[in-house]
């Protein structure tokens, strides 16, 4: 095989970023002291990320900074830029990103810097990858919920580069779409503060509040951690370039020792190929010996989705006790040099690392009293390398009779050139530093204003029926996931009739995951919906309107393409759409400080809080093929709502409190919004209706609601 493929690792310390690189990682990727995914991870300071920068590259390793996470106006437009510049300059290999106005305000003021579209993008077909390549990206990291075949496909249709998490734990919900410690508790996985509500105990009701789950069945939303090491090869031919282990907030031991097994393999397979590879029985125990969840799961890659992937008993991580560390190599760097020692003549040392040579001189050698240097003498000072990152391979010598030098003078020789030889090095790595100040985009949102109106979502026909003879309303967003492929294009043009007649606009709500396989349906149904619109909730729904040549002032982006700034704003109304929707994480004063001429505020509507490739129907009794709604019950006994929506495979956790802001009616309107949107989910045609006529009449609202993150926000 001559394939190069890349083993990615976790880092959250100096101690582990070095541990990995000695156990065989091609490359590392951590966070530093701001707006990495894991902001309580110890993370690296800004001088041991340019120690890191310095070490991988003398290595000839590649050094991955984590800026995952979304930002809010103020970050991006006084922090980012302040923040990367330092590690922009000393060479820097890529930056991993969440936010899309972060990647373009990335490509415009770090001219070079490559940026890895994050897994919290969730990028799950050839569209998303397509429209993000096209932005900028030079890698993206798929979603962990993809099949070896819509890998292949993705690869046979983006160039870019692949990358695939192959250790460490799952998340149950797909990444980028889960606001469940945000909306319970205030801690946001967008800003890295997941406080892994998931890991928790719950149980599981049908829509009659009847009990489905048993004593085996604690802990339904925790899956077993991944261990994809025997599908190095399937996933090296299905097109993934770059192998991700999980897990900068583990322990050094564990990197390590993850590592150096899935180096061992990976070289085995670039070595040997496909063929004849297993994996062992003892690093199988090896690695579940490093740390696991009841036992590990293949991932996404190998099955859809299944029970065996969910611990139920015990979501805690394990290790065995007294787990034996991998042995350490003393990696250091190979070197040629060579010494002159002449008469009358100061002595001159030469190395050289790779193509790059330098040349020091020292003093002038004195004829010896009465021992003189010898060749071997000088040699065992010159190779006292130990504290430096090399070794002499090859040393020669040559010195004159009769001289001698202070073994000061040799030591302080050999420092300058090795020093020297480093910096040197370092060169080629180094960027310059922009002139200008940072190129801001936060005034260039340009949505076209319209006159303020109201909107809502529905996922019935009946919840549609009352929508239809609302007055208040001028839009009728219709979930597309909600009904039934074979009913969805007569449905959508009934409704869509009827809503000609009252001098109301329908927009077809795309799937919020839109795998190859949507992609695919909606390509043969997309003619027949007769939309006015479109709502896409993901980038890879996005890439496939505009496909179709669907004029971009037909779409808007729902909240779960986050445009938290107007860096993000600017990004998405570049490209002309129609508008976007506020964020459910921000405060009022955040929201306050956006353009919100073009932006579409929810004001009711229970708050999707996972978005999973799971389903819990499916785990405790078997697919069912039925879209209705179940429950599970946390240890407080309060109840979230879960929709099954079959035609796509995938289940949504809803808030047990509806969001309701009809209170502050008045304030809301002064933000600036365009429109605002109620969204009606597992509500009646009765609840509907009642509902709408609170809004109109300003009557009170019986029903235990929240506010959301509008008072509060998020750190």
């Amino acid at each position: 095989m001559t394939k190069k493929l890349e083993l990615l690792a976790p880092a959250g310390s100096l101690e582990t970023l070095k541990a990995v690189v000695l156990a065989g990682a091609d490359a590392v990727y951590f966070g530093g002291e701001k707006f990495g995914a894991r902001a309580y991870a110890k993370n690296l300071t800004k001088e041991d990320i340019l120690f890191a920068i310095d070490f991988g590259h003398l290595h000839g390793r590649k050094m991955f900074l984590a800026v995952n996470t979304l930002l809010k106006d103020k970050e991006q437009k006084e922090e980012l830029y302040e923040y990367l510049l330092p590690f922009y300059e000393r060479g820097l290999d890529a930056v991993i990103v969440q936010d899309f106005g972060a990647m373009q305000f990335i490509r415009r003021n770090f001219k070079g810097l490559p940026v890895h579209a994050s897994t919290q993008m969730t990028v799950t077909g050839a569209k998303g990858a397509a429209f993000l390549t096209r932005k900028g990206a030079s890698r993206i990291v798929l979603a962990r919920e993809l099949s070896l075949n819509e890998i292949q496909a993705i690869r046979e249709e983006v160039p870019t580069e692949l990358e695939c998490f192959v250790h460490g734990a799952l998340c149950y919900s797909y990444s980028g779409q889960c606001l469940f410690s945000s909306i319970l508790g205030g801690r946001s996985g967008n800003r890295g503060r997941c406080a892994q509500p998931c890991r928790l105990s719950y149980e599981a009701y049908d829509a009659d509040f009847k009990k489905i789950s048993g004593k085996e069945h604690g802990y339904l939303l925790s899956p077993k951690d991944l261990c994809a090491i025997a599908l190095i090869p399937k996933l090296a031919e299905s097109g993934v370039f770059s192998f991700k282990i999980e897990g900068r907030m583990k322990q050094t031991e564990y990197a390590r020792g993850v590592v150096s097994v899935y180096r061992r393999y990976m070289d085995r397979y670039l070595d040997y190929g496909a063929q004849n590879y297993v994996v062992a029985k003892e690093d199988e125990k090896k690695l579940f010996d490093f740390g696991n969840r009841c036992g590990f799961t293949k991932g996404y890659a190998s099955q859809k989705n299944g029970p065996n992937m969910i611990t139920f008993q015990k979501p805690g991580h394990e290790k065995k006790q007294n787990v034996p560390e991998e042995s350490e190599c003393d990696l250091r760097e190979s070197i040629c040099g060579r010494l002159e020692m002449r008469n009358e003549t100061p002595v001159r040392l030469s190395v050289s690392f790779q193509d790059e040579t330098v040349v020091v001189t020292g003093d002038v050698p004195d004829l010896a009293k009465s021992k003189p240097l010898t060749k071997d003498m000088l040699r065992a000072r010159l190779e006292k390398t130990k504290n430096t990152p090399f070794v002499f391979q090859n040393l020669e010598i040559e010195a004159d009779d009769g001289l001698f030098l202070p073994a000061s003078s040799v030591n302080d020789l050999r420092r300058r050139a090795l020093d020297a030889l480093e910096e040197q090095y370092f060169e080629r790595y180094k960027r310059k530093r922009n002139l200008h100040a940072p190129l801001l985009a936060g005034g260039d949102v340009q949505y076209e204003r319209k006159p303020f109106f109201l909107s809502a979502s529905a996922e019935t026909t009946k919840q549609a029926d009352v929508l239809l003879q609302s007055p208040i309303l001028s839009r009728i967003y219709l979930n597309a996931a909600a009904f039934s492929r074979e009913r969805l294009s007569s449905r959508f043009m009934e409704i869509s009739k009827r809503a000609k007649e009252k001098n109301k606009q329908v927009f077809c709500m795309l799937p919020a995951i839109f795998r190859s396989h949507t992609a695919a349906f909606y390509q043969t149904v997309l003619p027949k919906l007769q939309a006015d619109g479109f709502l896409v909730r993901s980038y890879d729904a996005l890439e496939f309107l505009l496909g179709q040549k669907i004029d971009p002032k037909q779409i808007r982006a729902d909240d779960s393409l986050y445009a938290w700034s107007r860096e993000s704003q600017a990004a998405f109304s570049a490209l002309g759409l129609e508008g976007d929707t506020v964020p459910l994480e921000l405060s009022r004063k955040e929201i306050r400080n956006r353009a919100n001429a073009g932006s579409e505020m929810h004001i009711y509507g229970r708050i999707p809080l996972m978005i999973s490739a799971q389903c819990i129907r499916n785990n405790l009794s078997g697919c069912s093929h039925i879209s209705d709604v179940q429950y599970i019950k946390d240890r407080y006994g309060i109840y979230f709502p879960v929709k099954n929506y079959c035609s796509e495979c995938y289940n949504v956790i809803y808030n047990s409190r509806p969001l309701h802001l009809f209170s502050i009616k008045e304030e809301l309107q002064s933000l600036g919004a365009g429109s605002f949107r109620f969204s009606f989910t597992i509500e009646s045609a009765r609840q509907t209706q009642e509902i709408l006529e609170q809004y109109e009449h300003q009557t009170s609202f019986e029903m235990e609601h929240t506010c959301g993150h509008y008072k509060r926000g998020v750190e």
